[in-house]
């Protein structure tokens, strides 16, 4: 699908650029500068850096396409691209860390200054490619909002003093008991998954297609836990049998033996709101695609493919505890019949992140936004507790690399029938 194929409501594109915009400097609103600089690992950035990259990205694909326009900071499209290689050179992502200047205040002002700028823009009008440039750009920035709570927790979860990034959700445990797990048969035959055109979607998302489902069934929702807390008191992380090559590799070599945020004790575990008890009706979180399939394979089942997952999901409302519920945590299931398909906790699938039959990335540099990375990475579905609600759906793929888990990621049981 082109830029220009895509539907976008001028109507409502302003306010809901400011809307996202808002949501992007409240989520740092209880964090000082020395936190914005920090940068725990070369998968993360430092949140400084995702507030100037996501504002890069309205001036280097929106605002440039005016030859009139001169930006006030030329050097900055070196430090603020993040991997388009296409529009030029960039600084090390391992090295974002690094970057004392411009200062946090620089960067809040350059955003303001972009932002006044595309708001002038859509006052006068946009053509259909301008207006879907701003669409993109608003869903890639509620992307790095979930990426600027990961990537904060982990930096904070550094610190030997393990600071809260809020104290007000260390009381949001729930203690509601877990709802007794089943398998509920899906479909089988040919089903067809993949974005149907309507609305906005990323581009791995389409084109439609047609996937044939063999006889299983999904649990009725994630693993908790307390049952993921079996799992390692069982010796899961001493049996190699359980474990794929390179995921028996990485635990050796990373003396995993318990999930990333999870204390000793097992009994209690570092989150948003500081160490709190572990909640152990909820999903667990903070999981590799190796750890949870290893998981799969103690507990005589697997990961369900993300046609499986997808197949189920599509009848459902997207509903759940997303970041506008500010949970900000997995929280545990209620109700009947497939829970928590949305929110809570991504959904590690076993589902290599490859291109659908007939697959076209976007035009130009912004083909470079998905297509380029579908090389020894898994997908994820369904969103988690830092997920804008606007931004998933049915057919949204997420992705990361195996060994990856630091972000809300857990995983759903399925069986072959």
């Amino acid at each position: 699908m082109s830029l220009s194929d895509m539907e976008v409501s001028a109507d409502s594109l302003a306010q809901r650029f400011q809307q996202v915009r808002s949501r992007t400097l409240g989520l740092c609103g209880g964090l000082g500068a020395e936190d914005m600089m920090v940068q725990s690992m070369p998968d993360a950035s430092p949140g400084k850096w995702h507030l100037a990259h996501t504002t890069w990205f309205f001036e280097q694909f929106l605002l440039g396409r005016d030859p009139a326009w001169q930006p006030r900071h030329p050097e900055w499209h070196y430090l603020f691209n993040s991997y388009y290689q296409t529009v030029g050179p960039m600084h090390a992502r391992p090295r974002r860390g690094l970057l004392s200047r411009p200062a946090l205040e620089d960067v809040l002002d350059y955003r303001r200054r972009i932002e006044d700028a595309v708001a002038e823009r859509l006052e006068a009008g946009l053509d259909p490619a301008g207006a879907a440039i701003v669409e993109l750009g608003m869903q890639h920035e509620q992307q790095h909002q979930e990426l600027l709570l990961t990537d904060i927790q982990h930096a904070l979860w550094c610190n030997p003093l393990h600071p809260a990034y809020d104290e007000t959700l260390a009381s949001a445990q729930t203690g509601t008991p877990a709802i007794s797990m089943s398998y509920i048969d899906g479909r089988e035959g040919i089903v067809e998954i993949g974005h149907d055109g309507r609305g906005f979607c990323f581009d791995n998302e389409s084109p439609r297609h047609r996937a044939l489902l063999q006889p299983h069934a999904l649990a009725n929702r994630p693993v908790t836990n307390e049952e993921f807390r079996l799992f390692v008191q069982d010796g899961g992380y001493r049996e190699p049998s359980l474990w794929l090559f390179d995921g028996w590799a990485t635990v050796q070599a990373e003396g995993w033996q318990h999930p990333l945020y999870w204390r000793d004790d097992l009994d209690s575990a570092y989150s948003l709101g500081g160490i709190r008890a572990l909640d152990r009706a909820a999903p667990v979180t903070q999981i590799s695609y190796f750890e949870a399939d290893a998981f799969a394979r103690w507990a005589g089942a697997r990961l369900p493919s993300e046609a499986e997952w997808e197949s189920a999901a599509a009848a459902q409302p997207v509903r759940g505890n997303l970041l506008d519920e500010r949970a900000q945590l997995p929280r545990a299931a209620t109700g009947e019949g497939l829970l928590q398909m949305y929110g809570d906790v991504w959904e590690w699938t076993a589902s290599p992140y490859v291109s659908y039959p007939g697959f076209q990335p976007l035009p130009g540099a912004l083909g470079e936004y998905n297509g380029k990375f579908m090389n020894a990475q898994w997908v994820l579905r369904g969103g988690s507790c830092a997920t804008p609600r606007e931004h998933i759906r049915a057919t949204y793929r997420n992705f990361f690399p195996a060994q990856a888990r630091w972000q809300f990621a857990g995983l759903r049981l399925a069986r072959d029938r």
